[in-house]
C-alpha cells in the first residue's frame, strides 16, 4: 500500500456544532464520501503530486482514504483560524519527501503556508542528517530550498476562516 499519487485539498465548514462543521469542511474539500484515516508525513519515492481536480474523481464512495490532515476550529465569534499543509520533495527520483501540518490562530494564509513548508523542509533535512536553516537555504529566485547541494521543492495549501 504505497501511494503512487497524492493531491492537496482544503475546505471550510461553519456550524454551531463542531462535528457538523467538520462534515461541512470535508464537503467543501470534496472528500466527504471517503473514510478518512490519518497518517503521518512521508511522500513515497516516485509518488506524483497531482492537481485536486484530477485527484477528487479518483476517489470512490466509502473508500478508505489516507490523509495527512491539518485541522482547526473555534467557537469564538470573529476569531481568525487557519490550517495548512506543506510538502518538501527532493528533486530527482528515488527520494522520499515530507509533509507537515500546521494550524494556528490570527495568522494570515501565506504565513500559515510558509510555516508549514518550512516545517516540511526542516523535517526532511533532519531525517536525511543534513544541517538546515530554512532562512538561509531559501533561494527566492528559484523558489526552492538548497540542502547540502540538493534542491528541494516545497508547496503548500492553506485555509483560513472567521
Amino acid at each position: 500500500m504505497v501511494p503512487k499519487k497524492v493531491f492537496f485539498t482544503k475546505g471550510v465548514g461553519k456550524h454551531r456544532y463542531e462535528l457538523q462543521s467538520f462534515e461541512l469542511a470535508l464537503r467543501s474539500a470534496g472528500i466527504e464520501k471517503c473514510n478518512i484515516v490519518n497518517v503521518s508525513s512521508i511522500v513515497p519515492p516516485d509518488c506524483k503530486i497531482i492537481p485536486r481536480e484530477k485527484g477528487i474523481p479518483l476517489l470512490k464512495p466509502g473508500q478508505i482514504t489516507y490523509c495527512v490532515m491539518s485541522r482547526n476550529s473555534t467557537s469564538e465569534p470573529n476569531r481568525l483560524v487557519g490550517a495548512s499543509i506543506g510538502v518538501a520533495t527532493p528533486k530527482g527520483k528515488n527520494a522520499y519527501g515530507y509533509i507537515s501540518e500546521h494550524h494556528g490562530f490570527g495568522e494570515i494564509g501565506r504565513k500559515l503556508r510558509d510555516h508549514a513548508e518550512d516545517l516540511a523542509a526542516t523535517m526532511l533535512a533532519t531525517t536525511l542528517g543534513l544541517e538546515f536553516d530554512p532562512d538561509k537555504a531559501w533561494d527566492e529566485r528559484k523558489q526552492e530550498y538548497k540542502m547540502s547541494g540538493r534542491f528541494v521543492r516545497t508547496l503548500g495549501v492553506e485555509q483560513t476562516a472567521r
